[in-house]
């Protein structure tokens, strides 16, 4: 099974530019809200990706000078490993 992350960041401004930052490096990602057990003040974007991508990701993210909050590993039933099921 393929192993995800997610990438949270404090707005939808940010995860947008870390989306196209990604698309254009050629890393295949999702924007999406994140999830209620994760979200650290009631409001937030993440990116789902393949974890294979997550050094390349963040260098992106870094060079492009856009924030992000966490890193999440996903296992295999889709929720954030350490949250609450």
């Amino acid at each position: 099974m393929r192993s995800e992350i997610l990438i949270t960041f404090r707005s939808i401004t940010y995860a947008q530019r870390a989306e196209q930052l990604l698309n254009r490096g050629n890393i295949s990602c999702v924007l999406q809200r994140t999830p209620k057990l994760l979200a650290q003040r009631g409001c937030g974007y993440c990116l789902r990706l393949n974890a294979r991508f997550l050094e390349r990701a963040v260098e992106l993210l870094r060079r492009g000078d856009v924030p992000y909050q966490r890193i999440y590993p996903v296992d295999e039933r889709s929720a954030p490993e350490g949250a609450a099921r």
